[in-house]
């Protein structure tokens, strides 16, 4: 069955299983005290945190689990050890329900890949500075 589409946050979060919602409100909470500016919608139909040089973090709840995503090589590399006890693969890091959100690691993700976000958006400004440079005269 699909996913139904969602309004806002609040929408996919009351439209969760009773046991999952606190879980996502906390989830919610630790991206939002981390990356204050980023704005929060709904993309992918799940919850989505955006800041103005693009993507940050998006998170969704499931039967078992929530998970976040992306989980980028430079995050899992970053957190190895704080991830070990969780499932992390295909840029997905998979929390168990059954226990309690690691509120400070997921903190400690967002302000990372708001970092990552901020850099390439550097990256991408310098590779088009280059590109319209006008070759130099003869």
């Amino acid at each position: 069955m699909a996913k139904p589409d969602f309004g806002s946050v609040d929408a996919y979060i009351a439209a969760q299983p009773e046991t999952a919602q606190e879980a996502l409100q906390s989830v919610r909470r630790a991206i939002r005290k981390a990356a204050p500016g980023a704005r929060e919608g709904i993309s992918y139909k799940m919850p989505a945190y955006t800041l103005p040089n693009g993507p940050l973090l998006y998170f969704a709840g499931w039967r078992r689990h929530y998970s976040l995503y992306p989980a980028t090589d430079r995050v899992v590399a970053a957190f190895e050890d704080d991830l070990a006890a969780y499932t992390v693969n295909k840029a997905t890091i998979r929390f168990p329900l059954s226990e309690p959100v690691p509120v400070k690691l997921i903190e400690r993700i967002t302000r990372l890949r708001a970092k990552e976000v901020g850099e390439r958006a550097k990256e991408k400004a310098g590779a088009a500075k280059k590109q319209t440079r006008a070759p130099p005269a003869r």
